[in-house]
């Protein structure tokens, strides 16, 4: 059981000394029936809360994707970059989401939010090995000698080994790249160890979880429980 006020913060509807104001003003209903008390004690995994007559998401956890553009960070804040949270609205930061992983400043494509931490760690977990596939644009053309050292895993110029991963090319300066680890800029510097730099870096997948390419860049929607278990399918904790 959760005070009312207190489970309407947590969802993100408003500031808790806001909610005081708007559900003593009749604006709040509980199962059907309007309630003015803030202090209500709510079943928070029961009751039906809505407010101006909008359903509330009472859950504890919430999941979303971003197709995140270019030019912003992968951060929860940052003193001199916009960040991914800059982009969404406050109702949604107030559930206190951060990203899942990070992606670079100039990489855009599929990232997750979440407040889950537990699910976030699931993602990014060295010992997860969940598979990220990237769409890249070089600097030349690869071929299938770079795609045969990439499955054997390639050795970056300062010696880190990475564990092997998948190349996929068309005879063109595009590429997939797939892999199953997250070292730092690890697809720009696997890529450049063959001598092609990349120009553009996009992520399509995680897991079996595919960016919905409707979205548009710094576009966001929830996750539905089924992309949740497709984003997770392939973890090994």
């Amino acid at each position: 059981m959760k005070r009312l006020d207190k489970l309407l913060s947590d969802a993100g509807v408003a500031p808790r000394r806001e909610l005081k104001a708007i559900i003593r003003s009749g604006r709040v209903e509980v199962n059907g029936t309007v309630v003015t008390a803030p202090e209500t004690k709510v079943d928070e995994t029961a009751a039906s809360v809505a407010v101006d007559g909008v359903p509330v998401d009472t859950g504890q956890f919430v999941y979303y994707m971003m197709d995140k553009p270019t030019g912003v960070v992968s951060a929860t804040e940052d003193r001199t970059e916009e960040t991914v949270l800059d982009l969404l609205p406050p109702e949604v930061r107030r559930r206190g989401v951060f990203p899942v992983g990070r992606l670079d400043k100039d990489t855009t494509g599929l990232l997750l939010l979440t407040n889950d931490g537990a699910f976030a760690h699931r993602i990014i977990s060295p010992v997860s090995h969940v598979e990220k596939c990237y769409a890249a644009r070089v600097d030349g053309i690869p071929d299938e000698t770079d795609a045969a050292v990439f499955a054997t895993g390639v050795i970056l110029r300062d010696g880190t080994e990475c564990l092997p991963a998948r190349l996929e090319t068309d005879g063109t300066d595009r590429c997939l790249v797939t892999v199953r680890e997250g070292k730092y800029h690890q697809v720009k510097r696997m890529l450049a160890s063959r001598g092609k730099p990349v120009l553009e870096l996009r992520r399509l997948t995680i897991g079996a979880l595919r960016l919905d390419e409707t979205l548009g860049p710094g576009g966001f929607r929830p996750l539905t429980p089924e992309e949740r278990q497709q984003a997770l399918r392939e973890t090994m904790l």
